[in-house]
């Protein structure tokens, strides 16, 4: 028997799969709005909820990173009578169980609630997670919660790991916890750097060489897949690696042996691979610059890091801990820290990610010197430049660019507050709407010239009511 709870505002939806799971030996709770729904995830455990999209006070969608956190992670089966390809991709990113369109036949419904239930049986039957070593990973945002989870199950496994993300998100970081996490941890930990491999030895670097296999190799050397034997090889970068030597490792992976430069048998090395990218390798193998069956390989298991700049919930963690573990390397007292240079790091878009900010804090410890709290005067001054300019052009743009006659203009005795907060939404709206027309109605395309994630980018489409048809 399974708790399940329904979320839809139309009663006779909801009241016909309450009779089906209660017909089925489930108890079953019914709520009719999101905030009611929330409210019941959050007070009980359940083990499936079914999810309407359109509710009387917002997106189910908006909601699924609430649910899926609630005290007993429920498994979210979305059913919308609205469904379209790109919320059918933003929820299935969100890894809900699966999402259906109303009417749905009882089928599928009654299917879903199987297969999640099942799921969850035997997740309960294998014990509680083990306690995942982090390998310095600071945040504790839903982006990052999601990235560890797949950590821990890339761990669990020996399928091969791509992990994408822009310079600077921490990939080797992850790619470290992937094999301090799995039964390879006692085992070597190889790092390739394809970027900077030269092209003319590349082969010997990798794969070794026999003594006098060519000029200057007075010795033999094992290469780097052989140190990697029962260990981690990581390819960071690989999607610098010429077509040549795509080819060549694609028949390593395939048979896990190899021969030197120069040697004449067959090696083995007993390797678990991950990878590493900041570069789109889907579009590079469309455009022949990365081969397809390579690239099929590599992504057994997907992991994506979010940038900096979507997971502002955890730049304070990060700041305070390497600002410790900086007066701890210069043996000086712990930093406090002005609400203001907090405020400012929030709202940086940090380009750079989580390296920038790194940098930036190297640069603040070196101004503040013998200084006990840290101020934005120290940061660096493009950054305060930034900010003061972002700061005067919200106080001055928002007006001048939405204030139009298309834009509605609030009865003179409104609060400037609710004023500005008009003027913001139509000003969103307005952007999303142009992005939309400019990138010929993509969500991808979109994404690419906005610089949001896809999923929010989404999320910002549904509140606005725009159509991506």
């Amino acid at each position: 028997m399974a708790n399940i709870l329904i979320i839809d505002d139309d009663r006779m939806i909801g009241d016909t799969l309450r009779r089906v799971f209660e017909d089925m030996g489930h108890q079953v709770d019914v709520a009719q709005t999101l905030r009611m729904g929330l409210d019941k995830a959050g007070k009980a455990d359940f083990d499936v909820v079914f999810l309407d999209v359109h509710l009387p006070d917002g997106s189910g969608l908006d909601a699924l990173t609430a649910l899926q956190q609630a005290p007993s992670s429920p498994e979210v089966v979305v059913i919308t009578g609205y469904a379209d390809k790109d919320g059918a991709e933003f929820a299935l990113s969100e890894n809900v169980w699966d999402y259906l369109k109303k009417p749905a036949s009882m089928e599928s419904v009654i299917s879903a609630v199987e297969q999640a239930v099942k799921y969850r049986d035997q997740k309960k039957a294998c014990g509680p997670a083990l306690t995942l070593a982090r390998e310095g990973i600071i945040g504790d945002g839903p982006g990052i919660r999601k990235s560890l989870a797949l950590v821990a199950r890339s761990a669990a496994s020996m399928a091969n790991v791509i992990i994408t993300g822009e310079t600077g998100t921490g990939k080797e970081l992850f790619a470290r916890a992937i094999h301090k996490n799995s039964d390879r941890a006692g085992g070597p930990f190889v790092v390739v750097d394809c970027a900077s491999l030269p092209k003319s030895l590349m082969e010997s670097v990798l794969f070794g060489h026999a003594k006098g296999a060519f000029t200057g190799a007075t010795a033999a050397s094992d290469g780097l897949v052989m140190q990697a034997d029962n260990g981690t090889l990581f390819l960071d970068e690989v999607g610098e690696l010429p077509l040549s030597m795509q080819k060549a490792f694609l028949r390593v992976l395939e048979e896990r042996s190899f021969r030197h430069v120069g040697g004449s048998r067959e090696v083995a090395s007993d390797f678990r691979l991950v990878s590493a990218t900041n570069r789109d390798l889907d579009e590079m193998a469309e455009k022949g610059q990365f081969r397809k069956d390579l690239l099929f390989r590599l992504q057994s298991i997907h992991i994506h890091l979010p940038p900096l700049r979507e997971r502002p919930e955890d730049i304070q963690d990060l700041t305070i801990h390497y600002m410790n573990h900086l007066s701890r390397d210069n043996g000086t007292e712990p930093k406090s820290f002005s609400p203001k240079l907090m405020e400012v790091l929030v709202s940086y878009p940090c380009p750079g990610n989580v390296r920038e900010l790194h940098n930036t804090l190297d640069h603040v410890a070196a101004q503040a010197m013998g200084e006990p709290i840290l101020f934005s005067k120290h940061l660096p001054p493009a950054i305060r430049l930034g900010a003061m300019a972002s700061s005067l052009e919200q106080g001055k743009g928002e007006y001048d660019e939405y204030a139009s006659p298309a834009a509605p203009f609030p009865e003179t005795d409104a609060k400037w507050q609710d004023f500005r907060k008009q003027l913001l939404e139509e000003g969103e709206r307005h952007y999303l709407q142009e992005l939309m027309n400019r990138s010929g109605q993509s969500v991808k395309e979109a994404a690419r010239i906005s610089g949001l994630s896809p999923p929010r980018l989404y999320e910002l489409l549904r509140k606005h009511n725009i159509s991506t048809h």
